[in-house]
Formats: C-alpha cells, sequence, structure tokens
C-alpha cells in the first residue's frame, strides 16, 4: 500500500493513526497538494490528500472512505462496527470531527492571505463552527455518543486528530480550558504510540 498525504494534513493523519493502530505496512508518499509540482491530481482528481493506492492498484479517497476500506480489509482491531445501527452513531462523530477540522484549515488558510485580502467575516463565521462543534463533541464524549466506549473507533481517532491540529494551527483556542471533558478525554488518546508516531513537523 502506498499512502500519499502531506505530513501536516489532519485528515492524512487520521489515516496515519489507523494505519498504526493496525500495524499495517505501507509506502508513505509525502505530497504537498498546494506545491506547484504536486502529483496529488494523479491520485484525487480533487487535488486533495489522503489516497491510498492499495495492493491491487486500486485507489482509494477521501479519509472516511479509507478509514472504511481499511476496517474491511484488516478488520483487526475493529475500529467501524459491523453493525450499521451501531456504526451510525460513530461515523456521525466522525463527521463532526472532520467538519471541525474543516472550519480549522479554512480559517488557516484565510489568515495565510495577505492582510489586505483577508476576510474577517469568513474567518470569523469558521471559528464559529470550531467553536459549536468542540461543544458538540464534548457532549458526544459525555454521552459515550459514537466515542469514548473503551475500544478505539474512526471517531476517536478523527477526534484526536481534531483537536491536535488546534493544538498545532490555533495554539490560541483553549479547547481544554473551555471543556474539561475534551481535556480528559484527549490526554490518554494523543499520548497513544499511534499518534506520538504521526506529530506533523513543526
Amino acid at each position: 500500500m502506498r499512502l500519499v498525504c502531506s505530513l501536516t494534513s489532519p485528515y492524512a493523519r487520521k489515516i496515519r493513526v489507523i494505519l498504526a493502530e493496525k500495524k499495517l505496512d505501507f509506502e508513505l508518499v509525502n505530497d504537498v497538494p498546494w506545491n506547484a509540482d504536486t502529483h496529488v491530481p494523479d491520485f484525487n482528481p480533487l487535488g486533495k490528500v489522503p489516497a491510498l493506492v492499495a495492493d491491487d492498484g486500486r485507489i482509494w479517497f477521501d479519509s472516511p472512505v479509507i478509514a472504511e476500506y481499511l476496517d474491511t480489509t484488516y478488520p483487526a482491531p475493529e475500529m467501524i462496527p459491523a453493525d450499521r445501527t451501531t456504526a451510525l452513531p460513530v461515523r456521525q462523530s466522525e463527521a463532526l470531527a472532520d467538519g471541525i477540522t474543516d472550519a480549522a484549515v479554512l480559517a488557516f488558510l484565510e489568515q495565510k492571505r495577505p492582510a489586505e485580502q483577508q476576510s474577517a467575516d469568513t474567518i470569523a463565521r469558521q471559528l464559529g463552527k470550531i467553536e459549536r462543534g468542540l461543544a458538540a463533541l464534548a457532549q458526544r464524549v459525555s454521552d459515550g455518543d459514537g466515542l469514548n466506549h473503551g475500544q478505539l473507533s474512526v471517531a476517536d481517532v478523527a477526534a484526536g486528530c481534531t483537536l491536535a491540529y488546534l493544538d498545532f494551527r490555533f495554539g490560541d483556542i483553549d479547547w481544554r480550558g473551555a471543556h474539561a471533558v475534551l481535556a480528559d478525554y484527549a490526554a490518554p488518546l494523543l499520548a497513544r504510540s499511534s499518534f506520538q508516531g504521526t506529530i506533523p513537523p513543526a
């Protein structure tokens, strides 16, 4: 298997964590989609990472689909419940975490634009999504709604990558102080070797 990704991508990190948890060997192809010489569109016409080239040559994207492919093809340890009814809250929690990440990435990219070209409204709108998303994520952790069941799920991996990405790009967002339940939840999660081994470069 080959994983085409950027080392700073939280979506790619989700897949790297899953691969580590499943103890699967793969070749990492580091490719930044923003670079002029990127080959990412050769693997995903949308020009987004991650993309996974399976052993049979089939290419899978994006991260929720790759996660499902990996869990279907390599089911141990199970990260998406086989029962569809049980899986739905897990997938919704994954979608919530990914949505927070979407907002964070958009805010980060907007803030990278020249100051005179930045949209304060766009940044504020994305930060609002992050704030509401974190509150909802904290509630789902408290309720055990697709998260925090004792067995690591794809939703837990997505949530961990989201919270770590906020630390990486938005150190001024004090999600631990605002949501103690997330701080308690994230501490052992982010200490796992799969997360420690995928920390993005500074």
